[in-house]
This record gives C-alpha cells, structure tokens and sequence, in this order.
C-alpha cells in the first residue's frame, strides 16, 4: 500500500469507521487508531457544542449529539481550521425535524451570532454623517457582518429566554412569516426580527440599489406610509450600526 492509499484509508476510517480498513490494522496499532477515530469526532462534538449551545439546550444533549454525529459522518470538515465548522448544521437539522422548523432556525441563529461575532472590523456611520446627502442617488453601504433570513417561527424569543437563562417559551408559527437580520456593533453580536418589506430593503441595498429605488420599491408596497417607512428603517439601520458609508451612484 502506497503512502496515498495508506492516507486516504485513514481519513475514511476516522470519518465513517471503516471495518475493512480496521480488519487489516491489529495489535497496538489498532488500539491507537481507535483512540484517535474517538478523540477525533469528539473534537468536532465539542466544536458543535460549544457553537450551538441554544439548539442544544432546547433538544436536550441525547438529541443533540444524534444530530451532531449525523452531521459529523455526513459533513467532514473541509478547511485547515474548525472556525467554518458547524456551516451547514441548520439544514442537517432541518432534515432530521422536518416538523420542528425552529430547531434549524435556532442553528441558524447561533452560527450566525458566531459568525458575527468573528467577522471583519468596520466602523459605523453616526446621525450626524446623514446631512447633506443626495439621497436621489444615495447608495447604502452595509456592515460585512449582517446575515439575514425569513423565518417562520417563534426562534428569536425561544434563543433570548434561553440566553437569559429563562424558560424559553413553546414554539408558535408567526402569523406571517418575517426575517432575522443579524450583524456585530462595535464588539457586541446582535439580532433583530423584521418584517419582510425590512428585508427586501437591506437586500436591495447589500445589492447597490440606490435609497431612491428603495423607497420606490417601498412605495409599490406601502403607498400611504412610503416615506415614513423609509425614514424608519434608515433611522433603525443607523441607529443600530448597520451603515459604514454612503456614496453617490452620479
């Protein structure tokens, strides 16, 4: 067996448990192999744990590790480092509480709070930055951080009871369905839910669109209340450190 094949039938032992290749190694060799089969999923358990400690705390730990040693056997990380491991973690629950639609979102939740958290620095546009700007041709830029997506339950009043320390409550579809929007202020991770008119509007910003096709697109949906729904999600937008500049498209 060349060095490849001897690399490539230790990954997928350590991986899937392969008895094939555990057949062929015996002795003392076997006994090491089998330590470090168990302390490696166990580092990859761990690294979900510590991420999802929410999920984990609301399916309870039996749960939680059949979740996570599904998601382990099927996703194997991919980079050098675990910073990127537990993407993904949300539609591995998904498809194993497909009648639960908030555990995922709760997963979706804690990676991106943590993903946030480590995210690039940027510094954030104050009120006083607004005089003077042409909004006809305003373009919005927003923090690197911002993570955003509809959500159809509950999950952010279940992950902030859980956070606190609080009995979270039980889990209600919302009448509509709305977003989270979630981006890191200064040192500090934070969420906010919105209503989808909110996400469309970041949406188009992140996209370049102009504040004036923004406010034209809220228009199309709100045609008694544009401007002051407008002037209410750049006020909420500045106010919560979502904005690192604005440029003119001209």
């Amino acid at each position: 067996m060349n060095l490849l094949a001897l690399q490539r039938n230790m990954r997928e032992h350590l991986l899937r448990g392969s008895e094939h290749i555990a057949r062929e190694i015996r002795g003392d060799a076997a006994t090491r192999l089998a330590v470090y089969y168990d302390a490696y999923r166990m580092r990859l358990m761990d690294c979900l744990r510590d991420t999802f400690e929410r999920v984990r705390a609301w399916v309870g730990d039996s749960g939680f590790e059949t979740a996570a040693q599904r998601h382990i056997e099927l996703h194997p990380p991919h980079n050098w480092t675990l910073a990127e491991y537990g993407n993904g973690f949300d539609c591995t629950l998904a498809d194993i509480y497909p009648n639960d639609p908030e555990i995922a979102e709760l997963a979706w939740l804690d990676w991106s709070l943590h993903r946030a958290f480590e995210g690039p620095n940027a510094k954030s546009l104050k009120a006083h930055d607004l005089s003077g700007v042409n909004w006809n041709s305003a373009v919005l830029s927003i923090v690197p951080t911002l993570r955003m997506r509809p959500v159809v339950t509950n999950c952010a009043a279940i992950w902030a009871a859980i956070a606190e320390g609080q009995t979270p409550p039980a889990m209600r579809r919302l009448a509509a369905t709305s977003a989270l929007r979630v981006w890191r202020a200064g040192f500090s991770p934070n969420f906010r839910t919105i209503d989808p008119l909110e996400h469309e509007a970041l949406l188009m910003a992140a996209e370049g669109a102009t504040f004036a096709s923004i406010c034209t697109a809220i228009e199309a949906a709100r045609t008694s209340e544009a401007s002051e729904v407008a002037g209410g999600f750049l006020a909420s937008w500045v106010q919560d450190g979502l904005l690192t500049s604005i440029d003119s498209c001209l």
